[in-house]
């Protein structure tokens, strides 16, 4: 129980008891799986956490409380995301881990910086990996599912290049808080219970059937004492001989095996592919912001491309600035259905310029040749246009992409696809450097495939279904080439959207957020940041509003919680409504006049610590 110690008795009441074996997984995932990054589990109130100098945010209090532990030993930001994250490896391993990639965003006190540690396809897919003998798409699942599914895993080796820049302790003192655990065991959580429970696939894997199941075959429950001494063994090893631990030798060669083994379903990565993966560090994706309530005026940071959440984002908050959007308040704590019809054929935009242009910009040139340039005020101003803004607007009947710059258009849009999983993490330390990371394994579970070195020791990590984030169809019918196809080398379209805010004049931070979420991450972001922005919320308030979003379609409300004369009032527009459970994982944290203010989401098991 000593991640809950710094917790007042409603925190602990809200959110510790799973801690101790107590709680109990609650409803199965939605039936929509379209729309779901992940499956709910269940809702807990958070109190929102107040801290002086420093705190860190994570989506599962055992990797918030490594990550404190780091903090109060004089680590910096980018330690404590070294500890939070092998933590989460170990207790939240169907969302990240060592076998996936992430995105961090880092800030210095003067100058941010984007560390790309994205996967990358392996030097033998094809731009027809996910296609079928006939040439159509393979259903996702036939395609998540083993290892053709799995790239190149980069955050080990991302993580280890911040270190190298930012790093104030020893890289071996940051994987004792994951390697005890691992060791000693941690109580399995509700979300994990529940999500263990709803899937059907990875009980077909003998490693993780013989790690995450009893001998019956029946998941196990929430409160279950785990221990993961495999993964306990290969940490200790990244610790002693950094991530080359991880990509080259026994632990690389396991994992080239379990990909390659796959009965049904194999892949092509090699050891040449693990061996070459080089992190990058990118220029980020910064835009100025302008809030009119209170006015102030600020500079929002995220991920460039191969990441599509900045830009859609930035996008989505820029159109709705040549709108009347932020005139209307919230009534009664929520949207209003004028102000979600405004922001929905926003989305729309955003989401066909996504669909239009944003891969890997080492293997597709930016429109007009700056991502920048689907930023520009006057592009943004032109596309508000198309946007019925009156009383009664009805939905655009077609959201076409637009053309920054009259560049002629060279690529086919990527049709629509499932995207999932991920997990987020804020964390701001005593020195006020700030970091955004934003880390996945893609679908739940990943490719259901748990990477074990054979030497008698149970359990191991899971790796990436990373590749199905790339069109499964790499060419429309005319022949043109959709810009986020499958080639060697390339790290596929994300949505994650690490999200870094400073004060324009000033250059101080004001905010660290991000969430999990698949393609909802763009909606689940920029609402805490319009909440915060616009609305004058503090970062709980607004992580807690509703959740609402679309992604091209319909428009999906978060079941239960808008009255329904705003489901009427949005389908007399011609938005089509469906109200589903989109369960978020927002963390942030935000600059107050004593500190900082940490919020963390109530639809999953995060929490914020600090002094």
């Amino acid at each position: 129980m000593r991640a809950c110690r710094n917790f007042g008795w409603a925190a602990l009441a809200a959110v510790c008891l799973w801690l101790a074996g107590c709680a109990h997984p609650s409803a199965v995932p939605g039936s929509d799986a379209s729309a779901q990054p992940e499956g709910a589990s269940g809702q807990v109130a958070k109190p929102g956490w107040a801290t002086r100098t420093y705190a860190v945010a994570a989506a599962n209090p055992l990797g918030t409380e490594a990550g404190q532990q780091i903090l109060q030993a004089g680590g910096s930001a980018v330690d404590a995301a070294i500890a939070v994250q092998m933590v989460l490896t170990l207790v939240e391993p169907q969302s990240s881990g060592i076998g996936g990639g992430a995105f961090l965003l880092h800030f210095d006190g003067h100058q941010v910086q984007a560390y790309d540690g994205r996967e990358t396809a392996p030097a033998g897919a094809t731009p027809g990996l996910f296609l079928d003998a006939s040439g159509r798409p393979m259903p996702f699942a036939d395609a998540v599912v083993g290892g053709r599914s799995v790239g190149v895993p980069g955050t080990v080796r991302m993580l280890a290049l911040a270190h190298q820049r930012h790093g104030k302790l020893p890289w071996a003192d940051l994987f004792q808080p994951a390697v005890a655990l691992a060791t000693q065991g941690f109580r399995v959580s509700p979300r994990m219970a529940t999500l263990l429970a709803a899937d059907p696939h990875l009980a077909k894997d003998p490693v993780a059937a013989a790690y995450f199941f009893d001998t019956d075959g029946k998941p196990w429950p929430a409160g279950h004492l785990l221990r993961n001494p495999e993964l306990a063994a290969v940490l200790q090893r990244l610790a002693r001989e950094g991530p080359d631990a991880l990509m080259r030798g026994d632990i690389a060669q396991a994992m080239v095996d379990k990909v390659h083994q796959h009965p049904t379903n194999p892949g092509t990565l090699s050891l040449q592919d693990l061996q070459a993966y080089t992190p990058k560090v990118r220029e980020p994706l910064c835009f100025d912001y302008a809030a009119a309530a209170p006015a102030r005026a600020y500079r929002i940071c995220g991920m460039p491309p191969p990441s599509s959440g900045a830009l859609a984002v930035g996008q989505i908050l820029g159109l709705l600035q040549s709108t009347d959007a932020q005139r209307l308040p919230l009534a009664q704590g929520l949207p209003t259905a004028d102000w979600l019809h405004l922001y929905t054929e926003a989305a729309r935009l955003a989401f066909a310029d996504r669909a239009q242009y944003v891969a890997d910009p080492d293997f597709v040139q930016a429109p007009a040749g700056s991502w920048g340039s689907l930023l520009e005020p006057a592009y943004l101003a032109a596309r508000a246009k198309r946007m019925d803004g009156g009383p009664l607007g009805k939905r655009m009947k077609v959201a076409p992409a637009g053309t920054p710059g009259k560049v002629p258009v060279a690529y086919a849009p990527m049709p629509d696809q499932p995207e999932y999983g991920t997990s987020h993490i804020s964390i701001v330390d005593r020195w006020g450097q700030a970091l955004a990371m934003t880390t996945t394994i893609e679908d739940g579970w990943g490719a259901r495939l748990m990477v074990n070195r054979g030497l008698g020791l149970r359990g191991g990590f899971l790796l990436n279904n990373e590749l199905t984030d790339f069109s499964f169809t790499p060419a429309d019918a005319d022949g043109r080439p959709v810009a986020n196809r499958v080639e060697p080398g390339k790290r596929p379209r994300s949505s994650m959207a690490p999200t870094l805010v400073l004060d324009q004049t000033s250059g101080q931070l004001v905010m660290s957020t991000g969430s999990p979420g698949g393609a909802f991450i763009i909606h689940f972001t920029a609402k805490a940041l319009y909440g915060m922005l616009n609305w004058g919320l503090d970062a709980q308030q607004a992580i807690n509003l509703p959740n609402f979003g679309t992604l091209g379609g319909p428009v999906l409300l978060e079941e239960n919680r808008f009255p329904p004369d705003t489901n009427q009032a949005l389908r007399e527009r011609d938005h089509p409504v469906t109200e589903l459970p989109l369960p978020s994982g927002v963390q942030a944290i935000q600059r107050t006049p004593a500190g900082y203010f940490g919020g963390a989401d109530p639809r999953r098991e995060g929490v914020v610590l600090g002094d």
